[in-house]
């Protein structure tokens, strides 16, 4: 069916990333609509359906062209974005979750445990917000406590020990900040992580799912092969928090994204990351199985490139990586 753009939709390319947002979302729940009214009267409404996911499919690309790097922010913090535990669930067979520090308590906001993807068996290590009020004030809102970055290092150490490959998912707004994390240690955990990652003898994946905040990131990011998700954010700080020591002002959040150059392709760019995962259109929330075996099919690729370097090649390798990030000028 050849498809002209109708008055209508010229005037919804000109629209707000919001007001495209609702288009969508009405033509959604007017596709649904429409097939429960099929299913009950049994009468064929697929050219209207087939035309509305068209239309759809049109408009969700007009949206991604739109997005500016706030709104990559705001798609990163989704509250229906998979989290660790979903990809978990979706791709990991024969989870076994592993806890505690063994020096003061077990940290909900860090997940970590064994299991398998496909044939190749590793050690999953993730940040993880919740999903209802309840669970995000057990993980502190995905924000780690020192016990936390502990946990990980004792079961990345195990992981070393029987020579098992180790993939971290990093989503975090940034490390907990509080008076007891500091009290306990947090930046020294978040040091401790970093040195022992460099020279950990084992493949070591990372990938930003989500928020890739600051130190809290870093704490579970050093590693072999460093991909972010294409609607993921990876920066040395909020937009917010940013916002607010130039200017004063949390509102300048969307002029500080622009200047922290935080998305996936920024990254990219600049040789912080070494890959961007592509995301099913709509972005991961709207199909987290697609999401979850894109994810799987990149990590087991990852593995596959780094399982046939030599430990002490994979350790240079992983130094002078990190060594060369980033450019300057002396004067």
């Amino acid at each position: 069916m050849l498809l002209v753009l109708t008055k209508q939709e010229m005037t919804l390319s000109e629209k707000t990333v919001t007001e495209l947002e609702n288009s969508i979302l009405e033509i959604e729940h007017r596709i649904e609509d429409l097939e429960k009214a099929s299913l009950k009267d049994n009468c064929d409404r697929s050219v209207e359906i087939t035309y509305l996911r068209e239309k759809h499919v049109r408009l969700q690309k007009r949206l991604c062209s739109k997005l500016t790097p706030y709104d990559i922010v705001k798609i990163a913090r989704h509250p229906l974005r998979p989290l660790t535990a979903d990809y978990v669930n979706m791709m990991i067979d024969d989870f076994v979750e592993l806890h505690g520090d063994k020096r003061f308590g077990d940290d909900k906001a860090i997940i970590c445990g064994l299991g398998r993807i496909g044939q190749e068996r590793l050690l999953i290590i993730g940040q993880q917000k919740g999903k209802s009020t309840k669970e995000r004030i057990a993980c502190n809102f995905g924000m780690p406590n020192p016990e936390g970055y502990r946990k990980a290092l004792q079961k990345m150490k195990l992981a070393e020990k029987f020579h098992l490959p180790i993939v971290t998912l990093i989503d975090t707004p940034g490390a907990n900040p509080d008076i007891g994390a500091e009290e306990r240690g947090q930046a020294y955990a978040i040091a401790e992580n970093i040195y022992e990652m460099c020279r950990l003898k084992t493949p070591i994946i990372n990938i930003v799912i989500g928020e890739g905040g600051s130190g809290g990131a870093l704490g579970i990011g050093i590693g072999d092969k460093f991909a972010i998700l294409e609607y993921a954010y990876y920066s040395v700080i909020s937009p917010e928090g940013c916002a607010a020591i130039l200017w004063k002002n949390s509102d300048n959040a969307p002029e500080a994204s622009e200047s922290l150059q935080l998305t996936a392709k920024d990254l990219l760019k600049f040789g912080v990351v070494d890959e961007v995962i592509p995301e099913p259109l709509g972005a991961a929330h709207k199909s987290p199985k697609a999401m979850a075996n894109t994810l799987k099919s990149y990590i087991l690729k990852y593995l596959e490139e780094i399982k046939s370097t030599p430990i002490d090649k994979l350790l240079d390798k992983r130094y002078n990586k990190y060594r060369n990030i980033g450019k300057y000028l002396e004067g």
